[in-house]
């Protein structure tokens, strides 16, 4: 690390580390967004404590490390457009996104990475867990790894699990394009274009089908798949606090938002940052 001081600690063995002492309501140094830039390729998310920013200063974050990129179904929050409300009010009942998934993998080049920064929070409840896809492919058998090496997964924006926990955030707050179904094919092991390891890349909130097979004869395997993909031994799990963000490597991680705070309102902002083509 570099002479700008700040405290870490693991959430768990095999991915997520928290930050004290970083302080983004300004710009933060070159060398420091490199350590930062560096923990997230390790730990595939990192938690910021105790911060305290505006969504232009969010923005700001966000840019020095990729490219904002707008979410195809929720209107941003005013003034940013690449700002998406993760909202939950207190009279409903579905939170956002709330299934294991990867965030839209149904794009042609989805999201290298999520930064999420708590608004209102609960008092208690609305953690978020998060899962390691290295791990996830790479504790499978070789037999297992050689079956899957090759083949690619048909990712669906419509698929029924995950439309539900958007609907009420599409009634309030849709773009135009919050009717269309988005489709597309990825392979189902992911080289990751920075570390240059593999991890599974197939998701239960999108992924319908292999390539080539129909969704009855994909599911079996798909549902070993989505078994492996979040043990508790490759998770982690956040409680959010005032003045936290978490910032994901969407590459190579999957994230759960529990829904267990029914009567509350939780509301986080997210900015996405544009990725490449999975290979």
């Amino acid at each position: 690390m570099t002479e700008y001081a700040f405290k870490s600690e693991k959430l768990s063995p095999s991915i997520g580390l928290q930050i004290w002492g970083v302080d983004p309501s300004k710009p933060l140094p070159d060398a420091v967004i490199a350590d930062l830039r560096r923990a997230w390729l390790d730990h595939l998310v990192i938690f910021l404590r105790d911060i305290d920013i505006t969504p232009a200063q969010q923005l700001a974050l966000a840019k020095q490390f990729g490219e904002p990129a707008e979410y195809p179904f929720v209107k941003g929050i005013d003034g940013f457009p690449s700002i998406t409300p993760v909202l939950k009010l207190p009279d409903e009942t579905v939170n956002f996104g709330g299934i294991w998934h990867t965030d839209t993998a149904y794009l042609p080049e989805p999201p290298m990475g999520t930064m999420l920064y708590a608004q209102e929070l609960p008092e208690i409840g609305g953690d978020t867990l998060f899962a390691n896809q290295y791990r996830a492919f790479e504790d499978l058998s070789e037999g297992m790894k050689a079956l899957l090496r090759g083949r690619r997964g048909v990712n669906a924006s419509a698929k029924a699990d995950v439309t539900r926990t958007r609907e009420d955030r599409i009634a309030d707050g849709g773009t135009k394009s919050a009717d269309k179904s988005l489709q597309a094919i990825h392979p189902v092991v992911r080289t990751h274009p920075e570390t240059g390891r593999q991890s599974l890349y197939v998701n239960f909130g999108h992924t319908i089908c292999f390539e080539g097979l129909t969704e009855a004869e994909s599911q079996p395997l798909l549902d070993y798949l989505f078994s492996q993909q979040n043990r508790p031994e490759i998770s982690c799990r956040f409680a959010w606090q005032p003045g936290s963000l978490a910032f994901w490597d969407n590459r190579a991680c999957q994230h759960y938002p529990v829904n267990d705070y029914h009567g509350h309102k939780r509301l986080l902002h997210r900015i996405t940052l544009k990725g490449d083509t999975p290979v």
